[in-house]
């Protein structure tokens, strides 16, 4: 499985993904299932290919972790429509899932076999696919957020904002476990739990932004435009502990760097 197979993968699994989208809007719920599904699988054909190809997981470029986070907005979305009903989150995951890979087609990583020693730990795979998913759903959340405050701009109903919030929750809990994961794996790794690195500043400053958000909602429920909007500002800071750490100038003494 090379790099340049991705292409075909990646057409394949947007086609089918469209169509789930599309079905979506027209109520047609089994052929919903059915191409979102199948575009998932072919999806995560390409990512297992590559695992083998590499002999190690695909997750240590970040066009690779963009691989991941292509691959989850789709899960996230089908399980928000399971839930939910709600049409237009598989529009919004299919699009998000295309931006990823096109800036993946047109600005690929270096796919090597090579493994920084570091990386080759049993909470490598884990710690990054947990955060990889946890990102999708938070992501889903910073859509709801932003549709409620800049798009309906009236106050959402009750059902809209479990929506908000059980993303969030969801979310929030599988950074949490990303974290723990991501403590393990520095301890056995660097000899530390934490050491305050600028991924790790800003993974915590990430984390709170998240917790300020439950407690504001668990605190007032009754209000909606604050807590909205601290998840906006927590998506913000979600995307520079991913990747826009890479552009700060304290990211050249990180050891997250590789």
């Amino acid at each position: 499985m090379i790099w340049n197979n991705f292409v075909w993968f990646a057409i394949v699994a947007l086609l089918l993904w469209i169509a789930g989208a599309v079905f979506a809007w027209k109520g047609r719920k089994p052929l919903v299932y059915l191409f979102t599904f199948a575009g998932i699988a072919v999806f995560f054909a390409f990512i297992l290919g590559a695992w083998i190809t590499l002999e190690r997981p695909p997750l240590r470029t970040m066009g690779e972790t963009r691989l991941w986070y292509s691959f989850f907005m789709p899960v996230a979305g089908i399980i928000v429509y399971s839930r939910w009903r709600y049409k237009w989150i598989l529009t919004f995951s299919t699009i998000m899932a295309a931006v990823f890979i096109f800036v993946n087609l047109f600005k690929p990583e270096i796919h090597t076999k090579e493994l920084a020693e570091a990386l080759q730990s049993p909470w490598f795979a884990p710690h990054v696919i947990v955060y990889m998913f946890a990102y999708a759903m938070l992501g889903a959340s910073a859509a709801m957020a932003v549709y409620l405050l800049f798009i309906s701009k009236k106050e959402p109903t009750t059902k809209e904002m479990n929506i908000t919030d059980n993303l969030v929750y969801a979310g929030t809990a599988f950074l949490t476990l990303g974290m723990m994961m991501g403590a393990l794996w520095a301890r056995q790794a660097w000899g530390n739990f934490w050491t305050w690195d600028p991924k790790e500043t800003w993974a915590a400053a990430t984390w709170l932004c998240y917790l300020v958000y439950i407690h504001l909602r668990r605190g007032k429920p009754a209000d909606w435009q604050m807590p909205l909007t601290v998840a906006l500002i927590a998506f913000i800071c979600l995307q520079v502990c991913w990747w826009g750490i890479n552009y700060l100038p304290s990211a050249a003494g990180s050891v997250h760097v590789y």
